[in-house]
């Protein structure tokens, strides 16, 4: 899987790429049909929600899934992402299983 990490007006370290990857390969387990991801880096004002937002969206074939976290810290917004696509990709195989 194609996986592209896109970080808005900052600069994403090594250590967070490489994290990012990991997750990533964990979840092409899940999505064998997927064909790549994005993934979105952002910081934002808000504080007190958390400033570190993820956004990936998942091409597989049909449609494209999309989640959004938000948390005080890039790694935790990234396992709620994957967490979110998980049930989606659960949903997706459900659907078109039948």
């Amino acid at each position: 899987m194609n996986v592209q990490i896109q970080s808005v007006k900052f600069d994403a370290d090594k250590k967070l790429i490489d994290f990012i990857n990991a997750k990533m390969g964990k979840l092409e387990r899940f999505a064998e049909n997927a064909i790549g991801a994005e993934i979105f880096l952002k910081l934002d004002k808000d504080n007190e929600r958390g400033n570190k937002v993820v956004t990936i969206r998942l091409e597989v074939p049909g449609e494209d899934l999309v989640a959004d976290a938000r948390s005080k810290s890039f790694e935790e917004s990234i396992d709620e992402a994957i967490d979110a696509l998980k049930r989606q990709i659960e949903k997706h195989k459900e659907k078109f299983a039948k």
